[in-house]
């Protein structure tokens, strides 16, 4: 079995800008049609937020290797090293591991998904899953793993207070991207807390300036193109639009309002 090229780890070799777009439905048809418009870099499963089962992830795989799509798996922090391996194994080519608050935590989720291999140092060893069908031709097979796209989210105060120690070890370990989490970080100073949309803003911007500073890229979630222009002012170039549902969710709203006032009036 041919193994998916990483294309996504080209582009961020190359210095290039990236785009995603998010699903949370298991209907593998969804990464099919997105591949299938050509015009995304990768599709980032948001499997923190869906429900899913190891066959999935494979059906997941498969369909999105149709349109030659590398898929991103977004996951829960509970057993993450387990789903991140078995993602991999189903052919997904880059992760994004969510609630990173220390360094510690950098050095965790690094070791997660990286090559058990005096180099790497990680606790992937060779798994007879998708990417070693085609038999254990080691050096491919490590070769594959490092491509992995790496991606933390920082999304907690205490993260934020330890955005440099985090960054540095992100550097050292070779984190591809940063992904600042709003609601999260207003959620973590407690649901009561008093804050306006200027402070959570001054702390994106900071996570953003010192990404940048340290060469880790961050990456954006973004609702509408519209959005796109004042991070792009701020230096970022990875950006992931718009979720399934929501863009189904509008769809049908337009569709209804559209046609209910004709049937209303007869």
């Amino acid at each position: 079995m041919a193994v998916l090229h990483n294309t996504l780890r080209d582009l961020l070799d190359a210095g290039k800008p990236t785009m995603g777009t998010h699903f949370l439905s298991h209907d593998p048809d969804i990464p099919e049609f997105i591949g299938d418009t050509g015009l995304f870099d990768y599709a980032e499963f948001v499997a923190e937020y869906a429900t899913f089962d190891m066959p999935l992830l494979f059906h997941l795989a498969r369909a999105a290797q149709c349109g030659n799509l590398p898929l991103m798996i977004k996951l829960d922090q509970a057993n993450e090293t387990f789903w991140a391996q078995m993602a991999l194994g189903a052919g997904f080519k880059a992760v994004l591991f969510t609630d990173i608050r220390t360094p510690e935590d950098v050095e965790r989720v690094h070791r997660a998904v990286r090559p058990d291999t005096p180099e790497q140092g990680g606790l992937m060893g060779v798994k007879l899953r998708r990417p070693a069908l085609g038999g254990y031709e080691l050096q491919g097979y490590a070769a594959d793993l490092d491509s992995v796209v790496t991606v933390i989210m920082i999304e907690k105060k205490v993260a934020v207070e330890n955005i440099d120690a985090i960054l540095t070890v992100a550097r050292e370990r070779r984190i591809d991207m940063t992904q600042w989490g709003p609601t999260d970080f207003r959620f973590s100073y407690g649901p009561a807390a008093e804050m306006d949309a200027d402070d959570v803003r001054a702390a994106e911007e900071l996570v953003i300036r010192k990404s940048l500073e340290y060469g880790v890229a961050p990456r954006i979630e973004i609702g509408a193109v519209e959005q796109a222009q004042r991070y792009i002012d701020l230096g970022v170039r990875h950006f992931c639009i718009g979720w399934d549902r929501a863009l189904m969710q509008a769809h049908f709203r337009a569709l209804g309002e559209g046609l209910r006032p004709l049937l209303d009036d007869l």
